[in-house]
């Protein structure tokens, strides 16, 4: 994109904590906020009307934001955090890191048989597996936060817009930032957004104003590509990103099938609203599992100098690993010729 993102920020500008003090999220830079409703129009995945924008240093600080906010701080017992397995590796490591009076990590949603209240972290499409999900526990004594980090263009088919009580995004893995460190919920309840906003400015006081007004330079541009793409200016942001996809599960595919060591979900296509026409399910991770007498898939890979997070970290058993890839086109073809080349 050259040029087109880069923004200029005076050592004067945004000095204060503050951004907008009649804002619930009162660290929240009106222009970032700006970008993100546009967005979430522009692509078709979220509802934004009548909902507040809590920003935070990603979704993980967000995601312990929400649990702060939808637990009881009078309850006497800590309230139990599930998601169903596989479940993305962090969830527990972050719900328990703190030890928490106010809620800790309770497993397996399909294994949780207690009676009481609990949280239920979706993560849609999910993360590892590449699946679009929904909750599992489904009851009326249950809390839900939707972790939709990946429900973008290109790597799903965009069916609907998302309308959830809490709904969290990034720009990590919207647009690759991972170093900005910004993400951002849609709350629909008042009482929820302030809950959240006071855990952020108890942990951090807010969160980088340089950081929200690179991320809103960065935003306007992927939404500036889409219409001038309608212009016929060029491809957009999400179709250059959905190809760039959709090539790489191709060499991947044809690796796996070169080798025999390894199955890997195959996933329906479906019409994508933003893209208006079926598109393929094209997930950010690759979600493997180890076939014939392999028992540690990460030890198999690892001895072929290919790095993997196994399935011990994700609530299932070693047989099957999680591979990036999303990385730089050098080390993704590293990746398939080290693929390729494998046999037992």
């Amino acid at each position: 994109m050259g040029d087109k993102t880069t923004i200029t920020i005076p050592g004067w500008q945004s000095i204060s904590y503050f951004s907008e003090t009649t804002n619930i999220c009162w660290f929240l830079e009106p222009e970032f906020a700006k970008e993100v409703v546009r967005l979430h129009n522009v692509v078709g995945n979220a509802v934004t009307e009548g909902r507040y924008i809590v920003v935070g240093t990603g979704s993980s600080q967000l995601i312990l934001a929400a649990l702060y906010a939808l637990s009881s701080h009078d309850a006497a017992e800590p309230i139990d955090v599930v998601s169903a397995a596989p479940y993305y590796s962090s969830y527990p490591l972050m719900t328990d890191f703190q030890k928490s009076g106010h809620y800790k990590w309770g497993g397996d949603a399909r294994s949780f048989d207690k009676d009481g209240p609990y949280i239920e972290l979706v993560t849609s499409p999910n993360n590892p597996e590449g699946h679009k999900t929904g909750p599992v526990l489904n009851r009326s004594n249950g809390l839900l936060i939707h972790d939709l980090a990946y429900y973008w263009p290109h790597y799903t088919p965009i069916s609907s817009p998302s309308d959830h009580d809490i709904t969290l995004f990034t720009v990590s893995k919207s647009t690759g930032h991972a170093g900005l460190r910004i993400g951002w919920a849609l709350v629909k309840d008042q009482e929820v957004a302030k809950r959240m906003t006071k855990f952020i400015e108890l942990n951090t006081i807010g969160v980088s104003k340089d950081s929200q007004l690179r991320a809103a330079k960065v935003l306007k541009v992927v939404s500036d590509s889409t219409e001038e793409e309608n212009t016929e200016e060029g491809k957009s942001f999400f179709k250059y990103s959905y190809d760039v996809m959709e090539q790489r599960w191709k060499q991947l595919r044809a690796a796996l099938e070169a080798n025999g060591l390894f199955t890997v979900a195959y996933f329906p296509t479906g019409f994508c609203t933003f893209f208006n026409k079926k598109t393929e399910n094209l997930p950010a991770f690759v979600w493997m599992k180890c076939e014939k007498d392999i028992e540690n898939c990460q030890s198999l890979l690892r001895q072929h100098k290919i790095l993997s997070r196994g399935g011990k970290h994700f609530g299932v058993s070693q047989r099957y690993v999680r591979v990036s890839l999303l990385d730089t086109n050098e080390n993704f073809n590293l990746f398939i010729d080290r693929l390729s080349a494998m046999q037992l």
